[in-house]
C-alpha cells in the first residue's frame, strides 16, 4: 500500500496507517533523516488519543506511551535505533524486552542499526521525501521468517 501525504493531511494519514497496521505490534520506520519518522509516529500517537509529549527518543533509545482502546489500556514503546552501533548494545540497553512485549506496540526508527533483533512479522514503514511538503509512505508487511 502507497501513500501520498503533506503535513495538512498527516492526522488522515495517520488514521489510514492505525486502521491498516494495527494487527502488528512491532512497526519499523524506514526513511531518511527529516522524512518525517516521528512527525508521523507522533500524529499516529495523537490519532489513538496518546497525552503524553511525543518526541524523538535519541538519547534515551525508548519512550513509552500509553492509550485507550476498546475499554484496555495499551503501551507504546518508541524506539530510535540511530545511535546503535551493534545489536549487542541493544540488547544490553534492554531493547530487546520491551520490542516484543506481546501486549505492546513497538514503534522502531532506523531499524537498520540492529535488524537482528527484528523477529517477523512486523510492518514497515517506508517514507520517501517527495518535496520539501510532500511525503510518500509505503507499506510493507514483512511476514515470512
Amino acid at each position: 500500500m502507497q501513500i501520498s501525504y503533506s503535513l495538512s493531511t498527516i492526522h488522515q494519514t495517520a488514521y489510514q496507517l492505525w486502521q491498516y497496521g494495527h494487527k502488528f505490534n512491532v512497526w519499523t520506520f524506514v526513511g531518511d533523516m527529516g522524512a518525517g519518522k516521528t512527525t508521523l509516529i507522533s500524529a499516529v500517537c495523537k490519532t489513538l488519543g496518546v497525552k503524553d509529549s511525543v518526541s524523538s527518543p535519541t538519547f534515551g533509545l525508548i519512550n513509552e506511551y500509553s492509550f485507550g482502546e476498546t475499554g484496555q489500556e495499551h503501551i507504546i514503546y518508541h524506539m530510535d535505533w540511530y545511535r546503535i552501533r551493534s545489536t549487542e548494545e541493544a540488547i544490553q540497553a534492554g531493547i530487546e524486552d520491551a520490542l516484543y512485549q506481546p501486549s505492546a506496540y513497538s514503534w522502531v526508527e532506523w531499524p537498520e542499526k540492529a535488524p537482528e533483533l527484528l523477529h517477523k512479522p512486523y510492518l514497515e514503514v517506508r517514507i520517501e521525501i517527495i518535496s520539501e511538503t510532500e511525503r510518500s509512505m509505503t507499506l510493507i508487511e514483512q511476514v515470512h521468517a
